[in-house]
């Protein structure tokens, strides 16, 4: 007897749902419901992510654009994840462990059926050391964090706390080599320089071994002369993937392909969880690369603007704006495409508030006002509301 994936999930004691191949939930179970909330009509079609919202003891988040779990999933691989945490409908976390069952291409074939994966949660979550054969994940953005083996790195209790630095100062600068003495400027400026190569060496010798005792190979870290490197093809870093979706975003934007573009923007502000180690707000070394990718992230936000605005989605084009906003109220030429947006929504009411508090805005920061075609789009504006409100009492 074949027994179909979405019959697993119907029949299992434990909640369970169903992924087909673009990671979209085609069956929920019961269960499932009393775990998280969400009924079966209100958890199928959607992108799993968007529903468990997944994220490991340490913060980092689980549920990702590239996440280990989807693509061990595509590659006819089984996945576990024994410690996380899933967000229950009404925003609680429920402590929780992940098992799965992965449809080989060729069961899929030999069924007709679409699905990827048959996913089963159970609540107790407990502890799992990394084996040899994961890749080390880092996220950096919206803090930094370290997973091996689908479980968060207590770095935190890592006793020198030096090392940690020495990692993200190399993530920093992925894949090229680093001098010792850029690092010794870093952790120990000032320092006598055969003191400061003492505290390197041991420093690094602790970071190597941490790494291993989580599973990972030494060569994750290179040593290339009188310089220190991690090795790209051997990590996995979030900055990585977020670049690349809004590349291709950008591309599919250029074709005019507007829903697909907006599916790269929102799986990009999805791993976008805050700045570029946002805990190193007064470090030097990596205030440059947060600031690209800042603004990086800022032109992807006004970017997915004008791709709702293309779709008519005026509603959702202005919660970009805003959102871009909220992360930089300087930015002049989203406050004039959020007043354009407005008037198309109907409501140039609002956009003649969003041009005041603009005014307000560079008044205190710069002491300057808006620029001429900012003026002129207020004027315009301004004068085709004044033509409305004549023409209907003269209609009166």
């Amino acid at each position: 007897m074949i027994v179909a994936p979405t019959d697993l999930v119907e029949f299992a004691s434990d909640g369970a749902f169903a992924i087909d191949i673009e990671a979209r939930i085609v069956a929920w179970n019961t269960p499932a419901q009393h775990l998280l909330g969400y009924t079966a009509s209100e958890a199928v079609g959607r992108h799993c992510g968007e529903v468990l919202h997944a994220t490991l003891q340490g913060g980092e988040p689980l549920c990702h654009p590239d996440c280990d779990v989807v693509r061990c999933f595509r590659g006819c691989r089984s996945h576990g994840v024994l410690d996380c945490r899933l967000r229950h409908r009404n925003g609680e976390w429920v402590p929780a462990r992940i098992t799965s069952v992965a449809v080989s291409e060729r069961a899929r074939a030999f069924s007709g059926s679409n699905v990827m994966a048959v996913i089963f949660m159970q609540d107790a979550a407990t502890s799992v050391h990394a084996s040899q054969h994961h890749t080390l994940q880092i996220f950096t953005l919206g803090g930094f964090g370290i997973v091996t083996g689908g479980c968060s790195v207590n770095i935190a209790k890592w006793k020198r706390k030096q090392a940690v630095t020495l990692l993200k100062f190399m993530i920093t600068h992925l894949d090229r080599p680093v001098h010792r003495e850029r690092l010794l400027d870093c952790l120990w400026p000032g320092a006598e320089q055969s003191r400061g190569l003492g505290r390197l060496k041991v420093t690094m010798y602790y970071l190597r071994h941490e790494l291993r005792g989580n599973g990972m190979s030494d060569e994750v870290v290179k040593t290339v002369g009188n310089a220190y490197l991690v090795r790209r093809d051997a990590v996995w870093v979030d900055v990585d993937i977020f670049e690349r979706l809004v590349s291709e975003g950008r591309a599919l934007q250029g074709k005019a392909q507007w829903s697909d573009a907006l599916e790269h923007y929102s799986e990009a502000q999805r791993l976008y969880r805050g700045d570029y180690l946002e805990e190193e707000a007064f470090a030097d070394w990596c205030a440059e690369e947060r600031e690209r990718l800042r603004e990086l992230y800022l032109e992807m936000l006004a970017r997915a603007a004008e791709c709702h605005e293309k779709l008519g989605e005026y509603g959702e084009a202005i919660q970009m704006y805003r959102k871009a906003l909220v992360c930089d109220p300087c930015r002049e030429n989203v406050h004039f495409s959020l007043m354009n947006c407005l008037v198309k929504y109907g409501r140039p009411d609002l956009a003649l508030a969003q041009y005041r508090h603009c005014q307000q805005v560079l008044d205190r920061e710069f002491a300057s006002e808006p620029r001429p075609e900012t003026r002129r789009l207020y004027q315009l504006i301004l004068e085709c509301g004044e033509s409305a409100r004549a023409g209907k009492q003269g209609l009166s």
